[in-house]
């Protein structure tokens, strides 16, 4: 009494304590603070509850448990997405999976295993001895494992503690079953109905369902709602995630007036409305906090057993004296009910509670079996999918051995799965009591399929041990399994249309995908039944009166009587051409796998104990599959064309390699068992009538309607075949002496005879069992040697040399066109190897006696009959009468019928061999004068024309004609032992030498012809490229010297003038005559200045390539944007790259035109590129291109020695700066109208005349400057607008002052970009360029120096003054940035081609001559030059030494005393103690990449040739070289001394920078030189570690562990997570994906889980590329569909990085959208 009492006083607290708490916790449901809201659940029920459970403080005691708990299972729940992994080698069946942790720590991680994306809603099979062959346990969990059971069961819980679980647990449990099953809207149970007045409060809650799409429900919420977007979505990603949402809060009448508005509204969009439910709030928040009680109940359970075994006890626990079901049932009953967010906590909860245990899992399974009829009938009925459904645990338990038996024994689970079967398909039912699936639903065939599965489920395990009960409830599940195969069996039935064609398709798909679904499961049954004979025969039994119960309908008619040599068959008419047919025979085909499994185990010999012979009916049970292949035959034949493409279909589906084990060759194997056990003149004769060919084969005049000869004829060839297989096709356990690794290796060793094929293509063509194997890896090795794959494509399997005899040119799984194909594979082989090509079948295995009697049909009469009248019309050159491969099956059978007597006489004495072949070959068809016999007829044949192929085959038939005849004989023995082999022996020797002499001879002449054309052919081809040399960019190396090809041809060693680019020294331009061809008219045309504007076709696009700083933000307003100076991070720059292709500008613009005419016609085609923006494809190569590049001819520019060294004189630095400074302040005191300038002087001499100052400029050299002619002006502009929209993301502006600066910058990036990519890929400065990017660097670099003309000169000096400001302190203005801000190389080229527009004058336009530029380059760079040295060695002094012998070179002292000067004029700021060697050591490698750039810089824009040096690759030699080309002293301090009195001032102003200051102080970083290599992240080599990492990765925008999609970053390494709601963000209004948001632009990223590479530009283009990741195979495995182990190919990912580096990403994306047109409407801005 006390007991009870105590235990009411608990609830009654209890549910006190909920009444009062929860409606307070939960009130605000439409917009709930979830980290309040759990505080508070926490402080006023779980802890005082937590308190009382354990008797201490809950943290401290949970603490303690943590400490010593200890359990063998992992039990870890998948996520949808999710990777699993199974164990090829160790799992019992392929629903054995273990988690990543696991897998890592286990032994399988070095086995065949595979790799999988989980559904979701499974869980780790680790430490679960059952599942597992070998190593159950990982390291982690075997400390679980070695306790004693006693130990660690959770002793720790003491017995107060045990005894408060059980006051605790019944009430919570039943608090939440009571909330989750409540109906009632508006009412509370009284229990928890305080007395208070119950408030208006309620909540309209709209719930999630499959059949709505996200936007359909967005749309609803808006219009019934008013509310706006983005509330709209956040409801619908929260229903979507949760299954249920309250949307609107209010008084009862307004929740109810919502609830049918937006029901109205989704059933316009849908046909369906929304489930919508008005809830009281008090409903709303005890429901939810139940859940919460749920998922604490559920992390309860993992500390300890003794929890788990309380909780399912209670669970389990039925109501004594009532007929209601335990708590866990009434869950499970109520599960399609519950919405999404009830359901995972409530399935979690079973996993990590009945599944932990096995007593209680047992338990649970019994509960599960005894409800699961109505179970599977409500998932059938509900619209969530199978993970959210209660059945989905079936897996879990079915596939258990000991728990499938013991659910066999006990529960007869086979009869209640195939029972629920048959209950859930009624509507399917026809009249007959047969399946017939016309107007299916896919939905609810899907949701059966699930039955299926668990059918397959409890069959996946034979068991050992058969005990007596075992087998009667395995039979019994037997049974009933037939009687769904009795309502498959001839289901659909269809008629041959004649007249007229039929009108709708009848839907087909369904009968043959159940097909499908059952394939494995018959063969399983099959295999089950095979394991004991008692049950075999039983079973054989049982399906053979199914079948005759299914066959004796037809019996009405009366029979007929057929006659032909002398053979009657008595049969009853059916013709398949006329009356209905069936290709679903699943019963008779269960018999024929039954019937062999007899022949295999030895059954056989006690059958007629259970089918007497009367009642076997071995005519009825051939009839069905007969007519089967009757009508493939006339599928073949066309006459079944009008009955339309569902037919055929099914006939492909037939004999495909998904179906064909329980179809095609059961059927088959029918035919062989009627063969083996009917008389075979009544066999043979019973084939001729079902093939309707009686007719045929009587002498009867033929028609003369060629339709109908034709359809004989294709008939014949069919019923020949069928012939073949049946006699020939032995490759089955049981029919023949094999094993089931023979019958793999023949089906590879035939796929292979077609041609060499990767290994995915093999395991595609081979069926699998019922563990998803096909024990292809088993015997490859033994048949195939596997041939590695390069850089692209996959490796592939061929054939060993020794297995090619085993070719069977009729096998038959081979299709129509694999059997061309590998007959003329084979046949061009021998013909190679010089052989005759003769294709004999090989020696087939002997027959296992049941099936002995086949080859009896070989030697019957009709059998004669047949081959003679074939042969016999072939001869008589009948030619519309018989066909080549009819004649190749007479051959075929012929072979057949001589290999088999042979065989025979070989193993046995000739008297006791009844095998007469040879005998009845040889006699004569009739009594007639003109009678011949076969071997007469073969002679004849050899004579017939058309049949000049066969004639190596006839040959050897008449050889193998001659041997069975000696061996027949015994004549000499010696010949006979000699030719055993399957080769001929030597009959007629010396016609055969002669034959052999012409066939080598006819191959020579072949040869000689063949060499003959093929050097015609190069001979035209070489011309054709003499004459198309642009066209043809990488042939052009072998061309001899022409202008558009490499540096190498410019550069000529004979002649050794100076190659030097600057300064007095210059050496001349090397130019000559460029004569281009224009790809659109194919007019060639010289580019000259003053001819029309030829073209390259180009693509500009921003880039990040050669970034030092990913987090420095790129997307500065266009309009705000000042691209003069261009930061040393290099954050983005402008490339512009080119494919190389000429055309006129004008041919160009009418090209473009016409496209966009095209594109306005067709509005509603998406295009790949983006006509707006300027794109298009390039007409010849389809690259994208968005522009075009002028080509400006290089302007021939040479020195006068006299004269330079006359200027030399005069001319030093110091007055260079005094000229230009004199200049430029002219400019401006004009400019400011006579206010005084604010330059001051460079040395102390006073301004002097300032007028004559002003012009001195020019008198060192001026010349008229270029003039072009108007289209090569008007495609300058045109070309500088477009890197000025693209580069700055503006609208077009040609006026814009920033055109010019865009220009220089573009130009500069590019060249960095190219010399970063030669260094990575390890190739020389000059010569090693492709043509496509030499013609476009030219290109650009010519343009940039033209740019100029087509600007306001003042513009142009108003950016040189801000320019020169950076390296000259007196032009330095507010906005000038400091030396370590601003990248050198980019100061360079704005320096010097802004520079001629000094020169400008008001009247003239003028630019330098030779001379005067040559002195203004050299002074340009040598300053730009210091000033990078200054930069280096600036961000240099923050580096600690590294361990060097001290260097007392030349260039160390230098550098010393250079420091000591840089020391001083910081004030001490610059150590001087950093050692000499060190400086001189950054600097030398610092300047290299600079060096490198400028080289080719002055190299494309004079033209001069550069030293030898350059056109290899080596350290010493090029940084000399370099020096040497650039008029630098190799020891690069010297230029300090050089210039020392000029350079001084500017070296005491760059020190004194407060930038400088800061950074030398250590406040600021700069950063270092050389920049470093970009280079995608590194991969790990395992496929498995990246995605370790992918399931470690947990969204930071998302609060809860839902698996999501993570991408990898292949730039930075950070993982984000695409198509998720999370981490949507607006930008500018739109919505982006987190991927596209984390680099917009170019970028690629690794779908982890998918093992994809993702390109993507912008947010309407993207594409999927192959990951750099294969398996052993050489292939990828995109989504991982077949799981292989797939590791790191380091040359594919160097490969994708070139692409990037070769800004060519767009372009692979352009392509791969033009090749897949898939992707137009996916959106890649939402990845």
């Amino acid at each position: 009494m006390n007991k009870s009492q105590t235990l009411f006083d608990f609830q009654a607290t209890f549910l006190q304590c909920l009444a009062k708490h929860v409606p307070n916790i939960y009130s605000a449901e439409m917009d709930p603070l979830v980290e309040k809201q759990e505080e508070m659940v926490q402080a006023a029920i779980l802890y005082p509850l937590e308190c009382y459970l354990f008797g201490e403080d809950p943290d401290v005691f949970l603490e303690k448990l943590q400490q010593s708990r200890t359990s063998q299972l992992c039990g870890k729940v998948f996520k949808g997405g999710e990777t699993t992994y199974s164990c090829r080698d160790c799992a019992v069946d392929p629903t054995c999976v273990l988690c990543i942790d696991c897998f890592q720590n286990s032994i399988h991680k070095n086995h065949r295993y595979k790799m999988h994306s989980s559904t979701g809603g499974g869980f780790c099979d680790c430490g679960d001895t059952e599942a597992w062959k070998a190593g159950p346990l990982c390291t982690k969990h075997e400390a679980g494992a070695s306790g004693s059971p006693k130990e660690n069961s959770g002793c720790q819980l003491n017995e107060e503690i045990m005894e408060h679980s059980r006051r605790v647990f019944p009430s919570v449990i039943k608090y939440i079953v009571d909330m989750l099953i409540w109906e009632e809207e508006k009412e509370l149970p009284v229990e928890l109905t305080i007395s208070r007045e119950k408030a208006d409060n309620y909540y309209c809650v709209l719930f999630n369902d499959e059949h709505h799409s996200y936007d359909h429900v967005i749309y609803s919420l808006q219009r019934a709602l008013g509310c706006e977007l983005g509330e709209a979505q956040l409801h619908t990603t929260a229903i979507d995630k949760e299954g249920r949402r309250a949307v609107k809060a209010g008084h009862y009448a307004a929740c109810q007036e919502a609830k049918e508005e937006i029901k109205r509204h989704s059933e316009n969009v849908s046909q369906r409305p929304l489930h919508v439910e008005v809830l009281h709030a008090d409903v709303m928040a005890h429901q939810k906090f139940a859940l919460r009680l749920g998922s604490w109940l559920n992390k309860l359970m993992s500390y300890s057993s003794d929890f788990r075994q309380i909780f399912c006890q209670i669970c389990l626990k039925e109501e004594t004296g009532s007929e209601k079901p335990c708590f866990i049932s009434k869950l499970m009953l109520w599960d399609a009910r519950l919405h999404k967010g009830a359901r995972k906590v409530l399935h979690e909860l079973i996993f990590s509670s009945f599944f932990m245990e096995m007593e209680y899992k047992k338990l649970f399974a019994v509960e599960f079996v005894k409800y699961y009829k109505a179970l599977q009938k409500e998932y059938i009925n509900d619209d969530h999918e199978r993970v959210l459904s209660v059945t989905a645990l079936s897996v879990q338990m079915f596939t258990v051995p000991t728990l499938a038996r013991h659910l066999i024994e006990e529960q007869n689970v086979i009869t209640t799965i195939t029972e629920t079967l048959l209950e859930v398909l009624p509507e399917y039912l026809d009249k007959n009591d047969k399946f017939n699936f016309q107007g299916y639903s896919q939905d609810k065939l899907n949701r059966v399929y699930s039955v299926i599965y668990d059918l397959r489920y409890v069959l996946v395990s034979k068991p050992a041990v058969w005990t007596d009960r075992l087998r009667e409830r395995f039979l019994e599940g037997f049974v009933s399994f037939l009687r769904i195969l009795t309502c498959m069996q001839g289901m659909e039935e269809i008629k041959r249309q004649i007249g007229q064609h039929i009108e709708v398709d009848p839907d087909w798909e369904a009968a043959i995908a159940i097909q499908m679904q059952l394939k494995n499961i018959l063969l399983m049954f099959q295999e089950w039944c095979a394991c004991d004979e008692e049950l075999l025969l039983r079973s054989y039994r049982e399906c053979h009166k199914a079948v005759m119960r299914c066959s004796s309908n037809g019996r009405s008619r009366e029979k007929t009587v057929f006659h032909l040599c002398g053979h009657t068959l008595e049969s009853r008419p059916y013709r398949v051409s006329a009356d209905p047919v069936s290709i679903h025979l699943p019963l008779s085909r269960t018999l024929a796998g039954l019937h062999v499994r007899l022949s295999k185990t030895g059954a056989i010999s006690r059958l007629h104990e259970f089918v007497s012979p009367e009642e076997f009916q071995v005519e009825l049970l051939v009839e069905y599959p007969l007519r089967c292949l009757v009508l493939v035959a006339q599928v073949a034949a066309e006459m079944w064309r009008r009955n339309g493409l569902s037919l055929i279909s099914q006939v492909f589906y037939y004999q495909d390699v998904k179906c064909r084990e329980e179809m095609y060759d059961k059927d088959i194997i029918m035919l062989q068992i009627g063969a083996s056990l009917m008389d075979p003149n009544q066999f043979l004769l019973l084939i001729l009538q079902r093939y309707e060919l009686a007719d045929a084969f009587k002498k009867i005049k033929p028609t003369k309607d060629q339709d109908l000869i034709k359809q004989y004829n294709v008939l014949i060839e069919e019923m020949l075949q069928i012939l073949i297989y049946v006699v020939g096709e032995r490759y089955v356990p049981g029919i023949s002496n094999v094993t089931k690794e023979d019958v793999i290796m023949r089906e590879i060793i035939h796929l292979l005879c077609i041609e060499p094929m990767a290994h995915s293509a093999i395991t595609k063509s081979l069926p699998e069992n019922e563990n998803n194997e096909t024990g292809l890896e088993n015997v490859i090795d033994k048949v195939a040697t596997f041939k590695k794959p390069g850089v692209s494509g996959h490796g592939v399997y061929e054939l060993k040399d020794e297995c090619l005899k085993e070719f069977n040119m009729f096998f038959y799984h081979y299709t129509k066109t694999q059997h061309s194909k590998a007959e003329h594979t084979q046949k061009k082989r021998r013909k190679q190897e010089n052989r005759d090509e003769a294709l004999p079948p090989p020696p087939p295995p002997d027959f296992s006696p049941a099936f002995s009697n086949v080859v009896r049909i070989l030697n019957c009469d009709v059998m004669m009959h047949i081959l003679r009248t074939l042969l016999q019309r072939a001869v008589e050159l009948e030619t519309h009468l018989w066909t080549e491969a009819m004649i190749q099956m007479v051959l075929h059978l012929l072979s057949l019928g001589l290999l088999e007597e042979k065989q025979q006489l070989q193993k046995s004495p000739e008297e006791e061999v009844t095998f007469d072949f040879y005998h009845k070959a040889t006699r004569m068809g009739s009594s007639a004068l003109n009678a011949v016999n076969v071997l007469m007829l073969l002679e004849k044949l050899k004579r017939v024309p058309q049949l000049e192929a066969q004639k190596d085959t006839v040959n050897w038939i008449l050889q193998m004609f001659d041997m069975v005849k000696r061996l027949r004989e015994k004549s000499s023995l010696a010949t006979v032992g000699a030719a055993s082999g399957s080769e001929a022996t030597k009959g007629d020797e010396s016609t055969q030498d002669k034959e052999k002499a012409e066939r080598k001879r006819k191959a020579e002449a072949a040869r000689l012809h063949r060499q003959k054309i093929m050097a015609q052919m190069s001979a035209l081809q070489r011309n054709f490229i003499e004459t198309h040399k642009l066209l043809y960019e990488n042939t052009l190396e072998s061309q001899g010297k022409d202008d558009a090809i490499m540096e190498e041809e410019i550069i000529s060693s004979a002649i050794d003038y100076s190659r030097i680019a600057l300064g007095p020294k210059r050496g001349p331009s090397v130019i000559e005559k460029e004569v281009l061809t224009c790809i659109l008219c194919q007019e060639e045309q010289e580019v000259k200045l003053e001819s029309a504007a030829m073209v390259l076709s180009a693509c500009v696009q921003k880039s990040t390539a050669l970034t030092q700083n990913r987090s420095r933000i790129l997307e500065l307003s266009g309009d705000t944007l000042d691209p003069l100076f261009m930061h040393p991070d290099l954050p983005c720059g402008t490339h512009t790259g080119s494919c190389g292709h000429v055309m006129h500008a004008a041919c160009w613009q009418k090209y473009f035109e016409a496209m966009q005419l095209n594109f306005r016609q067709r509005l509603h085609v998406e295009q790949i590129f983006d006509l707006e923006n300027g794109e298009y494809l390039c007409p010849l190569c389809k690259s994208l291109c968005n522009t075009v590049i002028p080509i400006v001819p290089l302007q021939a520019q040479k020195i006068n020695s006299e004269d330079a060294e006359a200027v030399a004189q005069i001319l030093s630095l110091a007055r260079w700066l005094e000229i230009v400074t004199a200049r430029i302040s002219g400019y401006s005191m004009k400019n400011a109208k006579g206010e005084k300038p604010n330059l001051p002087p460079f040395t102390n001499k006073g301004t002097g005349n300032s007028a004559l100052e002003f012009h001195s400029i020019l008198s060192f050299g001026v010349q008229s400057s270029a003039k072009y002619s108007s289209s090569i002006k008007e495609m300058l502009i045109l070309f500088a607008t477009t890197i000025y929209r693209v580069g700055l993301k503006v609208a077009p502006n040609e006026a814009d002052s920033r055109i010019p600066m865009m220009t220089w910058s573009t130009c500069a990036f590019t060249i960095q970009c190219i010399e970063n990519l030669l260094e990575t890929e390890g190739k020389p400065l000059f010569g090693s360029l492709q043509n496509r990017q030499h013609s476009g660097l030219k290109a650009l670099v010519q343009f940039a120096a033209a740019q100029r003309t087509t600007a306001p000169q003042v513009l142009i000096q108003k950016h040189l003054i801000r320019l020169l400001g950076v390296l000259l302190p007196n032009f330095k203005g507010e906005d000038t940035p400091s030396l370590l801000e601003v990248d050198m190389f980019h100061i360079l080229v704005g320096a010097v081609l802004s520079f001629p527009s000094l020169y400008w004058e008001d009247a003239v336009d003028l630019q330098p001559s030779s001379v005067s530029s040559a002195y203004n380059h050299l002074y340009l760079f040598h300053l730009t030059t210091l000033a990078h040295i200054m930069q280096i060695v600036i961000s240099s002094a923050t580096e600690s030494p590294a361990a060097h012998s001290s260097d007392n070179s030349e260039e160390a002292q230098s550098a010393q005393s250079f420091c000591r000067e840089v020391c001083q004029y910081t004030s001490g700021c610059f150590s001087q103690d950093i050692p000499g060697w060190l400086v001189w050591d950054c600097v030398k490698k610092g300047i290299m990449p600079y060096l490198r750039c400028a080289a080719l810089f002055f190299h494309y824009l004079m033209g001069v040739s550069p030293p030898e040096e350059l056109l290899q690759v080596s350290e010493e030699g090029q940084f000399k070289a370099l020096c040497s080309y650039l008029s630098l002293p190799t020891n690069l301090f010297l230029l300090f001394h050089e210039y020392q009195d000029t350079v001084n001032p500017l070296l005491q102003r760059w020190c004194t920078d407060p930038v400088v200051l800061s950074c030398l102080k250590g406040k600021s970083i700069a950063i270092r030189y050389p920049r470093k290599r970009n280079h995608l992240i590194e991969l790990p080599e395992d496929y498995s570690c990246l995605l370790n990492q992918a399931s470690q990765f947990r969204c930071p925008r998302s609060s809860d562990d839902e698996q999501k999609h993570p991408v990898l970053c292949l730039f930075c390494g950070a993982m984000l997570c695409s198509q998720n709601t999370c981490c949507q963000e607006l930008v500018n209004g739109e919505e982006l994906g987190a991927f596209c948001m984390f680099l917009k632009g170019v970028l690629e990223g690794q779908n982890s889980e998918h093992c994809q590479i993702v390109l993507i530009e912008g947010k309407t283009r993207g594409c999927f590329y192959p990951a750099p990741y294969l398996d052993e195979y050489g292939e990828t495995d995109p989504g991982l569909k077949r799981g292989n182990p797939l590791h790191l190919c380091q040359e594919r990912y160097r490969k994708l990085h070139l692409l990037w580096q070769q800004h060519c990403i767009i372009e692979e994306i352009a392509r791969r959208q033009e090749t897949n047109q898939i992707f137009f409407g996916f959106n890649w801005q939402l990845l």
